[in-house]
């Protein structure tokens, strides 16, 4: 006789609703389920965050340029400083997920069919991307565990309200990527990170859902539901973050890291030790070591530089030997402790490899020396952090390591004439300084927390200086192109002055006020325009108004001329904003001018017909129709009747015979004609292989040095526009002027690729001359 022990009643594992309750309370197996998943979940995510730090850090060891470092270096810090609240929200939404399953929702589709993007603030270029990021993470998952999932699926529709699929399973790959990507929606990272930060969520949270899933069907099954669905047994898995945070970071250097960094990057520190191991007595002189001697452990080295650490003097001085002071303390430790102790081998070639590395450091001609008193002290919390690490010299993401490369890269730009007392970076630099002197005993996480702190310094300073250089950018190619109108104006002017004998007030008038018109004109409409053109008919209509004419056509072309004339220079002159003064001058000087011309004409026709022996009587009745374009004239220039005694003095006179040059705002005297380098000179080849972002130093005089960098290189005007680290115009030279810089040795270009890649490469270089010598 069959029984019905195998089935489960769904009537007794589903809960009794209440029709007016939309949210039911959850079985207690499926309480379990989701406290042990969200222990899972939980471990999981510390694990990716324990790891995330050295993987961003192998992605800015690979970046190609200064603005890629930073960006993971910021991305780092934003998601140490947003781990809490991303872990808090995950679990939230999934516990929030299981509350609403046994929730009625007649005709209404399950809230979590698809994974949203709606929340992220994305271009749609970088949107697809992360879609095609998501699907491929959710297929690997479906594609390995869709069994056990369909199960567990089926065992929680038996026992709440809510009908569910593998999609809309809390617990399915799809919704607990929503999840994660609603908990990550405060990070501000670029596309690529967010990728990064993908990948490790794939690898430490979702690859672990085959456990997950296995032990929850497992825990279903012991509460009796359905146990007749077989799934797949439980795969442990010793390395899973659940197991121990430890082993997560073993899985996370072995796997991840390896997987996005470059996989040739070998360990330099052996081949370092076989070159020492040549030149091991020459570094530094050694004394007579007692045969019983004992080699210190690394935990007494660290003590004894501890100790020199709290006692390391405030400036280091050139005669300063790391080697000699730790040989003197372990000389006095062997005297009190009556036995001879020496560093051990391995100790031994890491200082002498530090002490090498800083003996590049402190000669650097790159780094201002006020700065390098300041790097010199780390000497020693770098050459602990060596003995801990060995990596220090083959992992250039290393903390320590980046943390004094960012401190070189931002000191690039220090001028010995800064204020160190007020001076920002300098108080950050020496803050580091001291925080490390003080506080770093054997942990170096300390570097990793100053690192990401100085880089967030940097960054901000960055931005500045970034906005200031745009606007100094910008106010050079707007000199630019005032600066080319101003040619435009200059040519205009001599085609149409030079070599002629004019009115002095005209060429005044022309060369102080018309220019300006012509400036505005030429920079608003430019050269081919109908404005520029009337501009410059204006001025040849002047020009024509004020020299002697006697054909007779003349006359009455002036008289049609000069209303109109009058009108136009008034008119430019007064959107020119020129002074009304000034201008009222030179209209009143005009007005005598055009005066006289027609006093010329009235003694010529007075030759011709005597009856004639005035310009012009307004209204007379005898006006003939000859002088009817005359009275035009008395709109724009009073009535004159002057007798032949009273004639208007005739006007100074002056002949253009130099060019006219028209000086910028605030320039006081034309620029001196530059000397002339043929083309293939070697200074200015030099000059052509700057780059915009090269920093240089100029030596000034015997005292004063002015480190710059090439911020724009200004076409049409050949200028070179160089700024200082914030972003302010310090100096313009010409493409001549840099060249005669750099032949007269008042020029030097710095060095700024990374400081402990050139002192490594420089010690390498040193200890293989040593080998061959």
């Amino acid at each position: 006789m069959k029984t019905d022990a195998n089935v489960v009643h769904l009537s007794k594992v589903s809960p009794k609703l209440s029709p007016t309750s939309p949210v039911g309370r959850l079985p207690v197996a499926l309480t379990n389920v989701r406290d042990k998943a969200a222990q899972q979940l939980k471990a999981s995510l510390q694990a990716l965050f324990d790891n995330a730090d050295d993987t961003l850090f192998e992605m800015a060891d690979r970046a190609t340029s200064n603005a890629e470092q930073n960006a993971f270096f910021e991305a780092m810090r934003d998601l140490r400083l947003k781990r809490k609240n991303i872990e808090r929200g995950f679990l939230q939404k999934v516990f929030e997920a299981f509350a609403t399953l046994n929730q009625y929702e007649i005709g209404k589709p399950a809230p979590l069919d698809a994974v949203s993007f709606d929340s992220l603030s994305l271009v749609q270029n970088d949107a697809l991307e992360e879609s095609v990021a998501l699907e491929s993470m959710v297929a690997k998952v479906m594609s390995r565990d869709a069994t056990a999932l369909s199960h567990l699926t089926t065992r929680i529709n038996a026992m709440v309200s809510r009908k569910l699929d593998d999609k809309s399973n809390p617990l399915g790959p799809t919704c607990l990527c929503a999840f994660f990507l609603d908990a990550c929606s405060d990070l501000g990272v670029e596309i690529r990170v967010k990728l990064i930060i993908l990948k490790l969520y794939e690898k430490y949270v979702l690859s672990g859902l085959d456990q997950l899933y296995g032990e929850a069907n497992q825990a279903l099954i012991d509460a009796g539901v359905l146990p007749e669905l077989q799934s797949a047994p439980v795969r442990r898995n010793p390395s899973r973050p659940s197991a121990a945070a430890g082993s997560a970071r073993q899985d996370a250097e072995a796997g991840f890291a390896a997987e996005f960094a470059d996989e040739g990057v070998q360990e330099v520190f052996g081949a370092l030790q076989a070159l020492l191991s040549e030149a091991r007595g020459t570094l530094a002189p050694r004394r007579n070591r007692p045969a019983d001697a004992l080699p210190i452990s690394t935990n007494d080295l660290m003590r004894l530089l501890s100790h020199m650490q709290q006692r390391a003097p405030a400036q280091v001085s050139d005669d300063f030997d790391l080697r000699e002071q730790l040989e003197g303390l372990l000389t006095r430790a062997s005297a009190k402790a009556g036995k001879a102790r020496v560093v051990g081998e391995v100790d031994e070639d890491v200082i002498n490899l530090v002490s090498m590395l800083f003996e590049f450091i402190l000669d650097d001609r790159t780094l201002p020396d006020s700065l390098k008193a300041l790097i010199g002290r780390l000497q020693i919390p770098m050459l602990k952090v060596a003995v801990i690490d060995k990596t220090f010299f083959s992992r250039g993401s290393h903390p320590a390591r980046r943390l004094l490369n960012e401190i070189a890269s931002a000191a690039l730009g220090w001028g010995e004439q800064d204020d160190t007392q007020r001076d920002s970076l300098y108080q950050k630099i020496e803050q580091v300084v001291q925080r490390l002197l003080n506080d770093f005993v054997d942990d170096p996480l300390i570097f990793s927390e100053l690192l990401a702190e100085f880089t967030a310094f940097t960054g901000d300073e960055r931005r500045r200086s970034e906005l200031l250089e745009q606007r100094t950018r910008d106010a050079e190619e707007g000199s630019a192109k005032a600066a080319m109108a101003r040619r435009e104006v200059e040519q205009a002017l001599n085609e149409r002055l030079l070599g002629k004998t004019l009115p002095e007030v005209v060429v005044r008038l022309l060369q102080e006020a018309w220019s300006k018109v012509l400036m505005l004109t030429c920079l608003k409409h430019g050269v081919t325009s109908p404005e520029w053109h009337a501009a410059l008919a204006t001025m040849d209509d002047l020009v024509w108004s004020v020299e002697p004419h006697e054909e007779p056509e003349a006359r009455m072309r002036l008289l049609e001329m000069v209303p109109g004339l009058l009108k136009a220079l008034r008119e430019g002159m007064a959107s020119a904003a020129f002074d009304p003064f000034s201008m009222g001058e030179f209209f009143n000087q005009l007005e005598a001018l055009h005066v006289q011309a027609f006093q010329r004409f009235k003694r010529n026709m007075a030759a011709e017909q005597p009856a004639i022996d005035v310009i012009a009587v307004a209204g007379s009745e005898d006006e003939s129709a000859s002088l009817s374009a005359q009275s035009a004239v008395e709109l724009e220039l009073p009535l004159l009747v002057l007798p032949e005694a009273e004639a208007v003095e005739a006007p100074a006179m002056v002949e253009v015979v130099e060019e006219i040059i028209l000086l910028a705002p605030g320039e006081l005297r034309p620029a001196e004609p530059e000397i002339c380098l043929p083309d293939d000179d070697e200074a200015l080849l030099k000059v052509d292989n700057l780059h915009v972002g090269s920093w240089v130093e100029f030596q000034e005089d015997d005292e004063h040095k002015l480190r710059c960098k090439l911020a724009a290189v200004i076409k049409p005007t050949g200028k070179f526009i160089f700024v200082n680290r914030t972003g302010m115009k310090v100096l313009e030279k010409t493409r001549m002027g840099l060249a005669v810089e750099f032949r007269r040795n008042a020029i030097r270009l710095l060095d700024d690729a990374l400081l402990f890649d050139r002192a490594l490469e420089s010690v390498i270089g040193n200890l293989r001359k040593l080998k061959g010598a």
